[in-house]
């Protein structure tokens, strides 16, 4: 079971309790494994720390993380959706992640592993610019970080 971390929204919108941001659940740790990696201790994902600021296809990106070989592991994958949307930080934006752990995060689409069940050409992003998701077509070229274990 992968743990989710709180979505880091600290500023309230109404006046009304219940909002995310009257909840600390799972706050948002990381660890920076000194080596090109990052560990999310929520989630025990291993994360590339820097992508290499390279668009890719949908296919091109899946070969890319199984290919990928960083800090003697070479069992990288492309995250899932559920993954890349557990290191956005919804309490900032552009880019909309921890930038002291996740450098170089380009405030753009990054792919997920996961294919849009309703229209097989495309697949799911995540846009860290604000955190949303997209289904977009597998033939657009948007970024990639590579994430092992936990899946």
């Amino acid at each position: 079971m992968l743990n989710l971390p709180d979505t880091g929204q600290t500023e309230s919108y109404t006046t009304t309790f219940g909002e995310d941001s009257d909840y600390t659940i799972n706050p948002p740790s990381y660890m920076d494994n000194g080596d090109g990696t990052v560990t999310d201790n929520v989630s025990g994902l291993m994360w590339q720390q820097e992508d290499d600021d390279k668009e890719r296809k949908w296919d091109e990106a899946c070969a890319y993380c199984e290919d990928f070989t960083l800090a003697g592991y070479s069992d990288w994958r492309l995250p899932s959706k559920k993954n890349l949307i557990s290191i956005v930080d919804y309490g900032t934006y552009n880019p909309s992640i921890d930038t002291a752990f996740f450098l170089g995060t380009d405030a753009w689409y990054y792919w997920s592993s996961i294919p849009d069940a309703n229209y097989p050409l495309a697949a799911w992003v995540v846009n860290f610019n604000a955190g949303h998701v997209d289904g977009y077509n597998k033939n657009y070229t948007f970024y990639v970080r590579c994430v092992r274990a936990g899946q």
